[in-house]
This record gives structure tokens, sequence and C-alpha cells, in this order.
């Protein structure tokens, strides 16, 4: 059943982050796909997230296709103006690609091509709206198209650390779901019992929540997202257990494995990144059970 389907009818989905090279050599992206083919309802495909260079999800999301998987590709409208994104949504369609996950891009002073204009032409909810827009057959400029694109949209939500904070997001993600998202992507999630009491707010969305499950990778980076993302929610405990383990490399897998395993209880999907350790996504998925 395809993830599209599983998404409608409320079973629980599985996605898994890939990164495209940067570079032509696809062999470790095609390699980490097939690892985990099977076990997996879709690859999603960042576009060159954190300001990084690298080749297109455009490109990403039709490799991960041809190996007979579904891809669920980024899109945002920091580097496109309206016209290159709708000219991407519509070769999206032609290239097999029937999901689309609208984000936020990251500021590039952050990336390793500081000095690249920032275009941000359409924002978030435009770009759902432009996207809608297509799918019923009419372009941004009014004009009909010969033959319209189909696709799954989701949206994605900003870390929250409070109520207030959560409210805010929520409205935000109210306008999104009106303009057309059919899913919501979470922040990390590392905190399952705080996560689940948040969850009841947002499941008044009424559609299908997807939390993330971020490989933490080492103590390092465990202590610096507790300190500088509030939102995150890591404890001092998991810290502590990572840094107390025989193997900090496998006790970081397993948190992920268990975090995921717990969701699976109390939402409609999970997404897992590992930022660069895509390898790893077979023991994590083992470890929850999946």
């Amino acid at each position: 059943m395809s993830f599209q389907r599983r998404l409608a009818s409320g079973e629980f989905v599985v996605l898994a982050e890939i990164n495209t090279p940067k570079g032509v050599n696809v062999s470790e992206l095609v390699s980490n796909a097939r690892k985990i083919k099977d076990r997996v309802d879709a690859v999603i495909i960042p576009d060159m997230d954190n300001g990084v260079m690298r080749m297109s999800a455009l490109a990403g999301g039709a490799l991960i296709h041809q190996q007979g998987m579904e891809a669920v590709i980024h899109l945002y409208g920091r580097d496109r103006n309206r016209m290159a994104l709708q000219g991407d949504i519509l070769a999206a369609h032609m290239l097999g690609i029937r999901s689309l996950l609208v984000v936020s891009g990251e500021e590039m002073a952050n990336g390793d091509n500081p000095d690249a204009a920032v275009v941000s032409d359409l924002d978030e909810l435009e770009l759902i709206g432009a996207i809608r827009s297509l799918q019923d057959g009419v372009d941004l400029a009014g004009f009909s198209l010969n033959g319209n694109p189909e696709f799954t949209t989701g949206c994605t939500m900003g870390a929250f650390a409070e109520d207030k904070a959560l409210d805010a997001e929520l409205a935000i993600l109210e306008k999104k779901v009106a303009a057309g998202a059919g899913f919501v992507v979470t922040p990390p999630v590392f905190d399952v019992e705080r996560f689940a009491v948040s969850l009841e707010k947002i499941k008044g969305l009424n559609v299908p929540v997807i939390a993330s499950v971020f490989l933490l990778k080492s103590v390092g980076i465990a202590r610096y997202m507790a300190l500088n993302e509030p939102g995150a929610h890591i404890s001092e405990e998991m810290i502590k257990r990572i840094r107390k383990a025989p193997d900090r490399e496998a006790e970081c897998l397993l948190i992920a494995g268990e975090i995921t395993a717990a969701l699976k209880k109390l939402v409609q999907g999970v997404k897992i990144e590992t930022l660069g350790w895509e390898h790893k996504l077979p023991t994590i998925l083992g470890f929850a059970g999946l």
C-alpha cells in the first residue's frame, strides 16, 4: 500500500530522511535507500537543508523512485521564485513523485554559501496554496494547465517550549491545513511523555501527525541541543545515560529506536532523521521493532 493510502486510511507510517550528495556520486544514497526498502513507507529527501549546497531534492526523489520506493521531497521558497517552484512541482509529478513537504529554509548565513541571494518569493502558506492551485489546474498567474499534477502535501511546525508558543504554532498550522496541507510533521521529540500532552492540542487540527525522531549521535550534540534549543526538552538523565554508556554510539541508536517505538502508540507516523548517519537507519528501525 502506498504512503498516501496508508496515511489516508489511518495506518502507521514510517519515513526516513536521506540527504542527497554534495556532488554526483549517488552510490551511497542508493545503497542506504536499498537497505531500508520494505521497512519504511517513504524516503524524505531534503533540499539543500542547513544552507548547504547539494544535489537538488528533485533529482534525489527521482533516484528513490527508480529504486521502487516512494519519495517525499522538501519544498520551500528560500532559493527559488514562484515560476521555478511551480516548474519543479510539475516536474516532480512527471518524475513519479507524489508527496511534498513544505518547510522553512534555514538562514543562508549558517550554510556553506553565505553570499547566495535569498529569494523568498513565496512563504510556506503561499507555497501550499500554489500546490493546491496547480492541482486544481491553474498556475499562480491564473493560466490553465494542460494536465494537472496530484500530490499529498505536508507541512512542518516550529519548535515550542511552552503552551503559549504551542498555541502560536497551532494558529499558523490551522492556516496551512486550510490552504491544503494534509499532514503535519512535528519538531524532534525526546521527551515522549511531555510531547503526549502537547499532542492532544495538535490532533485538534484533524490531520495525520507525524513525529520527528532525531538521532543525537553524541553527548556533545545532546548537550548543545539541550542548552540552545529549549523546545527539544532533552533531559539531563538522557545526557548522563549516553555519557555513561560503554558504547555511546550504540546507546544513541538505542534511544532513537526506543523513542520511535514509544511514539508508535501516540501518532500516525514517525520521521527518522540521522543527519549524515543514514547507514545507521536499519539499526534504529531494528531497535524500534520495525
